[in-house]
């Protein structure tokens, strides 16, 4: 709700960063002055940044009224939002925080950062049991909606079953490359974000991070340590 707030005073011009009318796309790193009315906007000096570990059915919205909204699932000491989705019915690493800027950055198609999955799929049909040809697919790219998806790491680990890397977040993206090679993904985790790794972390709880993190997240790179 706040989020379609703020869209909505940022498309009226009601937002000036350092005397600049603010559109959708502008970065705020946290040393700007923010004017939305005439009134000076203070931005927190520390941010909160939480890694959970979603269950399948927990929904990545923020709306109350709904029974498998995160927010009727996961209480907080103070209100975060998630770092993008992932999928009600796909569960591991979700990030949250109150920094914005760094969720604008992380969600830029520019920033082609680490996202890893572990994942389980079967065959339709008469096809074989995933192998070489499947894997290199899925590295190479596939073509979604007419778009060739960037390539990504992939390594197999069991029977129709894999490890995969991607630098790029389109919608239920791992699901629909698998179905276009003739396989339905049974299991999805995802495992990592960057070097921000679950490490043990049990279902449905979190923990904090601290540091600088994401300090270098358009190469990649997430550095974190524990609290």
């Amino acid at each position: 709700m706040l989020k379609r707030t703020a869209s909505r005073r940022i498309r009226a011009g009601d937002v000036l960063v350092n005397g600049v009318v603010a559109d959708n796309h502008t970065v705020i790193t946290g040393d700007e002055r923010i004017i939305v009315d005439g009134q000076a906007i203070l931005l927190p000096e520390n941010y909160t940044y939480v890694v959970y570990n979603k269950p399948v059915g927990v929904d990545c919205n923020c709306r109350p009224n709904d029974p498998a909204s995160i927010v009727n699932h996961l209480v907080l000491p103070k209100r975060l939002f998630p770092v993008g989705r992932l999928d009600k019915d796909s569960h591991g690493l979700l990030l949250l925080t109150d920094n914005g800027g760094l969720c604008h950055r992380l969600l830029s198609t520019d920033a082609h950062y680490r996202k890893t999955y572990r994942v389980s799929v079967r065959p339709h049909y008469q096809r074989p049991d995933i192998g070489s040809a499947f894997r290199d697919h899925m590295q190479q790219g596939v073509e979604l909606d007419g778009l060739r998806t960037l390539p990504c790491e992939l390594v197999m680990i069991g029977v129709n079953q894999f490890v995969i890397t991607l630098r790029q977040g389109l919608h239920r993206q791992i699901r629909r490359m698998s179905r276009v090679l003739g396989y339905h993904v049974t299991d999805l985790q995802r495992i990592s974000i960057g070097d921000v790794e679950l490490e043990g972390l049990a279902l449905g709880d979190w923990r904090y991070l601290k540091g600088d993190i994401f300090a270098d997240c358009t190469a990649g790179s997430i550095n974190t340590v524990p609290l």
